[in-house]
């Protein structure tokens, strides 16, 4: 989608504050942000896609204003508002309505220590060849649907070169929708940074990203 969240390419925002030593968190409550949205998401009620989504979907001034675990904290609400886990007026009191359900089975640490270091691979096994192969010349759609992707906008009608297959991989556009997974083929294409930014990028630079087949057209 393009949405006020895919701002690569876009000026007038200032210079990129950059802080030595950054820590991870600046506060206690980031973490703990952190690890709620790493239990909930336990519940497997939405995966990863769906989740970068949610923040995508948070409205325009929200997404410019929140900082990044704010951000976090917002679409973690809405989405277990969404997947029946909670309710907006519980969030509103801080507890839980009275007689409220609780789901079960309960996540227990050992589960969730044991998924943290593997998380979910998203690599699969399809019949279908790849339509391309390394060294090949690609080009990137033009004009993309209103839902989740990960084709950015400033890559956009441009044209690379593979460098590298991944194999097949689970497709976040279809992915974000929770309406099945519809693997394809997944590779890093490399652009010249000239053609993607402009005469006053350095010739020498390039950009690389990891794009699904069906964002890429044989370059003819």
């Amino acid at each position: 989608m393009d949405g006020v969240h895919d701002l690569g390419g876009m000026e007038g925002f200032g210079r990129l504050p950059l802080e030595e030593n950054e820590p991870a968190f600046h506060y206690v409550w980031e973490a703990r942000v952190m690890g709620m949205r790493l239990l909930m998401g336990g519940w497997r009620k939405w995966n990863i896609d769906a989740g970068r989504h949610s923040v995508e979907l948070l409205p325009p001034k929200d997404y410019l204003s929140l900082t990044y675990y704010e951000k976090w904290l917002a679409s973690l609400v809405n989405q277990s508002v969404k997947a029946g886990l909670i309710t907006r007026e519980e969030v509103a009191r801080g507890r839980p309505e009275e007689g409220a359900v609780k789901a079960s089975p309960p996540l227990s640490a050992d589960a969730f220590l044991a998924f943290i270091p593997k998380g979910r691979p998203s690599a699969r096994q399809i019949t279908a060849e790849p339509a391309f192969r390394v060294g090949d010349q690609v080009h990137t759609a033009r004009h993309m649907h209103s839902g989740h992707t990960r084709l950015p906008r400033y890559l956009r009608d441009c044209v690379g070169e593979v460098v590298r297959h991944h194999g097949p991989h689970v497709f976040p556009d279809v992915s974000a929708t929770l309406q099945g997974e519809a693997p394809e083929h997944l590779y890093s294409v490399r652009f010249s940074a000239t053609d993607v930014w402009g005469t006053r990028a350095s010739s020498k630079d390039s950009v690389t990203a990891d794009l699904w087949e069906s964002y890429l057209a044989a370059e003819r």
